[in-house]
């Protein structure tokens, strides 16, 4: 916890915070800055991280490497693909997270493939529905929430978000069927559900990101698919949605679009750019207040009624740290044999 970081987090009072590798050196100093940031805010924070296992791994140095969902999902046993969401979940606890932004529900089409990898088990939506299904309930158990990403789903995309902006070639008829399906399926298990910055201009008619759209966050995702969990924009500092808009820009038409929460993943001054638009734009746009009063409103009711949220697992001490390396690797290894 540096001063700057203090006084940023007392300021803004976020929803929460979301830590990378780079912020994470030990168990214990990763609990204790949690700690010290929820220090510096009024409410409960989301204490959130990318964990799916595989490449999006941000424990791998300080607990050891998590199988990959599509190692996982190799085995085909339903129980194993809860047991991994139990022990990612379990890894994120105990070191102070309670919020855990996986798994990546997009389909596993090969136009994709160079781009997602392991990161994605199937092409078949009910095959990738079942695993999310048990995943989620592994975290769960472990006092943990997930989320579905990345809405409407990047399988067709050929581009990585975080440089450049995917566009995807593909009909309304297709996209229902198939990139939707795990989201219609799975809408009431989803705590998060995270928004790509991917252009689908046979649906809208135009190349803007899924992020700052309102067809697709209201239109589709709450209205048609009939979503009520809370709804958060992938990282706004990635080229895919920086080429649509500013950071700034892209904080109120994600959140004017029906999102709840601006995910802002690395630079302070993006952060404060961004925050300080979201107010003068409510200052001055009665229509834009009330959205975001409305989803103020939704964050804060998802809050109180999580109650796990305020809870912390006790510090971990290097025989906790042990002994979940321990059950990580023997995890991985059933996997691995089983898998053959």
């Amino acid at each position: 916890m540096s001063p700057g970081l203090a006084s940023l987090l007392q300021s803004v009072q976020p929803a929460g915070v979301i830590l990378f590798a780079r912020n994470i050196v030990s168990a214990e100093q990763t609990y204790r800055l949690l700690k010290d940031c929820q220090a510096q805010v009024s409410i409960p924070l989301f204490r959130c991280v990318d964990l799916e296992g595989g490449k999006v791994d941000r424990l791998r140095n300080v607990i050891g490497p998590a199988p990959s969902a599509a190692a996982v999902f190799a085995v085909r046993d339903r129980a194993l693909f809860r047991k991994h969401g139990r022990i990612i979940g379990e890894n994120c606890r105990a070191l102070g997270f309670n919020v855990d932004f996986a798994p990546a529900v997009d389909l596993a089409f090969e136009a994709s493939r160079s781009v997602m990898a392991s990161r994605l088990v199937s092409a078949d939506p009910r095959e990738t529905a079942l695993y999310a299904r048990e995943f989620l309930a592994g975290l769960e158990a472990a006092g943990v929430l997930g989320s579905g990403k990345h809405f409407p789903g990047l399988g067709e995309g050929n581009l990585d978000s975080h440089h450049a902006l995917p566009v995807i070639q593909k009909s309304w008829k297709k996209l229902w069927a198939e990139d939707l399906a795990p989201y219609r399926a799975l809408r009431r298990n989803f705590p998060f559900v995270m928004v790509s910055h991917a252009a689908y201009p046979e649906v809208t008619g135009n190349t803007l990101p899924a992020s700052l759209s309102k067809k697709w966050i209201t239109g589709i995702l709450q209205k048609r698919i009939g979503y009520r969990g809370l709804i958060a924009s992938d990282d706004l500092e990635m080229g895919g949605v920086l080429a649509a808009a500013p950071i700034e820009q892209a904080a109120v038409e994600h959140v004017r679009a029906g999102g709840d929460l601006c995910l802002i993943c690395h630079k302070q001054e993006f952060v404060t750019r961004a925050y300080e638009e979201l107010v003068h734009t409510a200052q001055r746009d009665r229509r834009f207040a009330k959205r975001v009063a409305d989803s103020s409103r939704r964050v804060l009711a998802f809050k109180k009624k999580k109650t796990n949220l305020a809870r912390w697992a006790k510090t971990p001490t290097d025989e906790v740290v042990a002994r979940l390396s321990r059950r990580l690797w023997e995890f991985g290894e059933q996997v691995r044999l089983e898998g053959l």
